[in-house]
């Protein structure tokens, strides 16, 4: 019986050219230079407050792949360890432009991001990012850094509107996401 190889050696190809197959398909894809896929988080992108003393920059992050009819991405920062029950909402961004392809590192405070995009309200009450900062003696928690690309040009959002509020908005307008977790404990 033959075998077909043919999957195989072209995800081969693609990863010696340094593309990944999802790349190469035309996927959407979210890196940065800052965090990796399950590394940890530096003093950068810890809170600083809580007890935490970190410098509560956000990361800069980058996208590509935007799948046909894309109109606005959102993005999330999100640590589903949180002992709250609920999870624990760190950076909440929403109707950047579709023709947003990155955001800087810092850009997280309020009034920096690019026109017309938005910051929901995170978990400790601020509309901005939010670094980790997991109680002491937890296990290292998982932060899932997350963008969405949307099918509408905003979630027509009022100013307060919570994260689930957000969230549902965002789950029902997506066309593709793409993540990146990174840990954090202490």
């Amino acid at each position: 019986m033959r075998r077909w190889t043919l999957p195989i050696a072209v995800g081969s190809l693609l990863l010696a050219a340094g593309l990944s197959p999802a790349a190469a398909a035309g996927a959407l894809q979210l890196t940065s230079p800052e965090i990796a896929e399950g590394a940890t988080l530096t003093q950068a992108q810890v809170f600083s407050g809580f007890g935490c003393s970190g410098q509560n920059v956000s990361p800069a992050l980058s996208w590509s792949g935007a799948p046909a009819g894309t109109k606005s991405f959102a993005l999330t920062v999100y640590d589903p360890d949180a002992p709250t029950g609920s999870g624990w909402w760190h950076w909440i961004v929403f109707d950047l432009p579709p023709t947003a392809t990155a955001l800087p590192r810092g850009i997280g405070r309020v009034g920096k991001l690019p026109t017309g995009a938005r910051q929901g309200r995170n978990d400790f009450g601020t509309g901005e990012f939010g670094g980790a900062c997991p109680p002491p003696g937890d296990k290292p928690h998982r932060y899932i850094f997350t963008l969405y690309a949307l099918k509408v040009d905003t979630l027509d959002l009022p100013p307060d509107a919570s994260a689930a509020l957000i969230g549902f908005k965002i789950h029902a307008n997506q066309l593709a996401k793409a993540s990146i977790t990174a840990k954090y404990g202490r």
